[in-house]
């Protein structure tokens, strides 16, 4: 490992359903082999769709100490690529591959409602619509094993964690056209934690572990 590089690793999701090739997992594929420019290590995990293997996989990633994780997930339906603002800790009803729930129906148990990344989504989905990308803005990321893995990874990496949906199916979901789009989404993200707002002490730190508050609830989405 080159000590003089920083380390941004990318994961995507294992089988789920009738998905036994994942697009999740190919895309991380292309990414490794793209890369974001110098200076960047890249390392990839594959996450199985399993509450209780999804976190053991995760607290080895963050032994490395990552610049940031980008978690990369399918969103079966959607026709363009979701930049997820949010992770949500508890209403996890909905079974894994082995047939599971977590304890509790929650990710930490005793831990905030909301956490959100420390990109700025909106501003970042501005930013890429404005140089032709289309791409969405979201804070449902669907309260399965994406929302899951987001917010433990948030929780884990005070904040330093992305979330970004990709369609399950359609032309996008090739990763003939769906890396090049990821690899500008992620290098915008980088750029963006690179930024003096991030950088300057005291500022990312009040951001990092943001609680979000809300009285609303929407219709959980099956995204995974």
């Amino acid at each position: 490992m080159d000590t003089s590089c920083e380390i941004v690793v990318v994961t995507g999701f294992g089988p789920f359903r009738q998905y036994v090739m994942n697009p999740s997992w190919e895309a991380a594929k292309g990414l490794k082999m793209a890369g974001f420019g110098l200076g960047i290590e890249v390392h990839i995990k594959e996450i199985p769709v399993s509450y209780a293997k999804s976190q053991q996989v995760l607290d080895d990633i963050w032994q490395m100490t990552p610049k940031v994780i980008i978690h990369l997930g399918i969103a079966p339906g959607a026709k363009g690529i979701t930049l997820e603002q949010t992770g949500k800790n508890n209403c996890y009803k909905d079974r894994d591959v082995s047939g599971l729930c977590p304890d509790h129906h929650c990710c930490i148990e005793g831990g905030p409602e909301r956490l959100d990344s420390i990109i700025d989504m909106r501003s970042l989905s501005k930013h890429l619509k404005s140089m032709g990308l289309d791409v969405i803005y979201s804070r449902d990321a669907g309260r399965y094993l994406c929302d899951f893995v987001y917010y433990y990874s948030l929780y884990r990496g005070q904040g330093k964690a992305v979330l970004i949906h990709v369609p399950a199916s359609g032309s996008l979901a090739s990763p003939e056209r769906l890396v090049p789009q990821l690899q500008t989404i992620i290098q915008a993200v980088l750029r963006q934690l690179d930024s003096p707002a991030h950088t300057t002490s005291g500022q990312g730190v009040a951001h990092r572990r943001r609680l979000v508050q809300s009285t609303t609830r929407s219709q959980p989405r099956m995204w995974l």
